[in-house]
């Protein structure tokens, strides 16, 4: 089910939101068993809704990881056997996404190292089973290291299953949720809360359906053409380009706020998944705003159990490399996704490097000046716009004929223009540019109410945060005005569903 569809907004929604605050309201003597399992339900409902076969898969992933992480927390196992249990768990799970994932891409790369016809037919991939296994992996470590440990099914079962979050994260940790299932006060209905969670998901609505869905009609042309293999000029390779990269940012970007305001309305704080992206100076800032979750979970199990920057440089610039594949890898199943994440480890690398040269001259990294800082901006930019060339090219060979017209090789050549940009085209385009680098973004908008977890807003005497905080939501009749406008122009939008494309991976 799709949170930008009539049958999720008029239906689902509602249905489970009202049940959730009746059962609330008569259920504090059950300790909030009822509310809870209420939730379980809706959000198995929400995730069997397009394909019932599917929940079986979820079903079972929820109650192995949850006897796995009984066994990881009980006092009468030796540590040995808990590693042990800890190994299988792991393996248990990466063993289900690898046969859902990537069991075709092997079997296709198997066949054509070996010259065989192996073929292991169509599988189908289970929506949002990348997410739901990261962030249960994430759970039997923290519980094996003593950091958190679940006896209640029901408690664990929202946990895993949690509809705002289910099908493209963010990836929740464990601890960062289950103390909120204890607090009070979301049993109780907040007319703030209401507020609040309803105009940060139309927010993200309004980017999903205006912004990303409106800018994709630049994108599929010109990769298209690519993957079949014509030639594909300057202005259309970088046109398509960046579209991409606008539509991409304000698609998935969009349903992270839809789902942190989905479950800021049941009292639940998500923790941020985008902090303004493009806006980074370096590729290190970059990850630390970009897909944030994700990031945090490849670094604290994945990069540091490698031994992170603990053992020399030259481990710390190869387990980098390793943690990008790996990350590229599990964006998808393709050769393109894994050089897209090597990029990214070569581009870490060389950020590292270039940091490291200029401590070593005494510069204080800190106290760049705008000139230096602009040009880290632009080149970051740049340098992500080219890695999204891979993520979205059909084919290696797509990607390149892309580049190859970004770089201008095609210049002597007679390619068609694809995407025939007029002046209204070129506006729009540089109004959604203007928009990612220079507006706040929707948490700075909300800041007063931290809807979001790990985001608060920084106190500065700037003129431009000064501007930003006196401008911030509040519930008045302008902001009001406001968010009905963009209500209404979301709602517009619906006219043309689409999914998400963060559902693909």
């Amino acid at each position: 089910m799709l949170f930008n569809s009539f049958e999720f907004i008029f239906l689902f929604f509602p249905l489970a939101f009202i049940g959730f605050l009746l059962i609330s309201h008569s259920s504090w003597a059950m300790r909030y068993q009822l509310p809870l399992g209420w939730l379980v339900l809706a959000s198995l409902i929400f995730y069997g809704w397009s394909n019932p076969a599917n929940l079986k898969i979820l079903i079972f992933s929820i109650v192995f990881n949850y006897a796995i992480g009984r066994g990881l927390s009980s006092e009468q196992l030796k540590q040995p056997t808990k590693k042990l249990l800890l190994t299988f768990g792991i393996f248990i799970n990466l063993a289900a996404l690898a046969y859902f994932k990537y069991a075709n891409f092997i079997a296709e790369n198997a066949s054509l190292l070996l010259k065989t016809d192996f073929n292991v037919g169509k599988i189908a991939l289970p929506l949002g089973i990348s997410f739901f296994t990261f962030q249960q992996i994430a759970y039997l470590v923290d519980t094996y290291q003593g950091k958190t440990k679940e006896d209640d099914p029901i408690k664990y079962s929202l946990f895993a299953s949690f509809f705002p979050n289910l099908l493209a994260g963010p990836i929740v940790r464990h601890k960062e949720v289950i103390p909120q299932y204890e607090n009070r006060e979301i049993y109780r209905f907040s007319s703030q809360q209401l507020a609040v969670g309803l105009t940060i998901f139309f927010m993200g609505m309004f980017k999903k359906v205006i912004f990303a869905d409106g800018v994709s009609a630049y994108v599929s042309p010109v990769f298209n053409e690519a993957l079949a293999g014509e030639i594909i000029s300057f202005t259309d390779a970088w046109g398509g380009a960046i579209a991409y990269t606008l539509q991409l940012y304000f698609d998935f970007s969009g349903y992270s706020d839809m789902a942190i305001g989905i479950a800021y309305l049941f009292g639940i704080r998500l923790p941020l998944n985008f902090n303004s992206p493009y806006k980074s100076i370096s590729i290190t800032d970059f990850w630390r705003r970009w897909h944030i979750t994700l990031s945090n979970f490849l670094r604290d199990y994945l990069y540091i159990p490698m031994g992170g920057s603990r053992r020399g440089e030259f481990r710390r610039c190869l387990n980098l490399l390793l943690t990008m594949l790996l990350g590229g890898l599990w964006h998808g199943a393709g050769w393109t996704f894994v050089l897209w994440g090597g990029l990214h480890g070569a581009y870490l690398v060389t950020n590292h490097q270039w940091r490291r040269f200029r401590q070593h001259l005494g510069h204080d990294l800190k106290q760049d000046r705008w000139l230096l800082r602009g040009l880290g901006w632009g080149l970051t930019f740049v340098a992500v716009v080219v890695s999204w060339v891979f993520f979205r090219a059909g084919s290696m060979q797509a990607a390149l004929s892309v580049l190859q017209g970004m770089a201008g090789l095609t210049l002597g050549a007679d390619p068609s223009n694809i995407l025939e940009l007029e002046l209204t085209d070129l506006v729009w385009l540089a109004l959604l540019l203007a928009i990612i680098w220079f507006a706040p973004n929707v948490q700075e908008w909300m800041g007063t109410y931290s809807p979001a977890l790990h985001f608060e807003p920084k106190p500065s005497d700037k003129w431009s945060d000064r501007l930003l905080k006196k401008l911030q939501w509040q519930p008045s009749p302008t902001w009001a005005l406001a968010a009905a406008v963009i209500t209404v122009f979301a709602f517009l939008g619906l006219a043309r569903v689409s999914e998400f494309l963060y559902f693909e991976f």
